[in-house]
């Protein structure tokens, strides 16, 4: 079985915490395996002078096995599904906070199709002497039965339900049935998740009318969220949200 790292190009050196009052955006893209393209990187430098953000949620990512990701004044994690001795393939979170923890995941099932796992990354970044806030990225797994998917959302909720203090969920949740999308709310219920209502949510990526992606907050105010347009670039639009603690 192919083991979940992290890789850390960048020394985790952002040691702010995050404060009281403190605004901050989150940005949430599967990205089509694009990371490592001009096209992209342009992309994404534009989007980010744009929807200013201090926590990058991507899913899909792919990086070179011998080099750093340039993404200059962040730090980031990766979760990787797949390598290869070129690339490492997975869902990545960068930020320019500090990291007290970055933990990733593999889906215990594998996908029919590929016969690939899907990885998830749970990252913890302070807020006070006791406090943190998670953000958890997802990319959820696909081509299994729906009790299959049921039950890597039980072992996330397992992990979830250990934390106390505010809390991200956000990615592609592949809830492309009915099926799907109900075990999605019943288990952001269960951990008292509410879900970021988009502007622009016609640009939120769908399979049968479906939306895909999704950002879902606990224990803080959200401010604006919005569905970004870029279709030239991936098969999947950014999602963008920005939170006050």
């Amino acid at each position: 079985m192919l083991k979940p790292k992290i890789i850390v190009p960048q020394r985790f050196l952002h040691q702010q915490l995050i404060t009281p009052g403190a605004e901050f955006g989150v940005l949430c893209w599967n990205t089509q395996k694009l990371t490592q393209t001009l096209k992209f990187q342009l992309a994404l430098s534009r989007l980010l002078e744009e929807f200013p953000s201090l926590f990058l949620l991507l899913q899909e990512a792919k990086l070179a096995s011998n080099k750093d990701w340039h993404l200059p004044h962040w730090s980031y994690a990766l979760a990787p599904n797949m390598q290869t001795n070129r690339s490492h393939y997975g869902v990545l979170t960068a930020s320019q906070y500090a990291f007290t923890e970055a933990q990733p995941l593999l889906s215990h099932h594998r996908e029919g199709m590929f016969t690939t796992h899907k990885s998830y990354m749970l990252s913890y970044h302070p807020i006070s002497d006791e406090q943190s806030l998670l953000i958890v990225n997802v990319h959820a797994i696909n081509f299994v039965r729906t009790n299959h998917f049921l039950r890597e959302l039980e072992l996330l909720k397992a992990e979830l339900l250990h934390h106390e203090g505010p809390l991200i969920v956000a990615g592609d949740f592949n809830v492309w049935n009915r099926q799907r999308r109900l075990h999605l709310l019943r288990f952001c219920r269960s951990v008292g998740l509410r879900q970021a209502n988009m502007f622009d949510a016609q640009h939120i990526k769908t399979y049968r009318q479906n939306p895909l992606d999704f950002i879902f907050y606990r224990d803080l105010g959200l401010k604006e969220a919005t569905a970004i347009d870029t279709t030239t670039v991936s098969d999947h639009n950014p999602i963008y949200a920005r939170f006050v603690l």
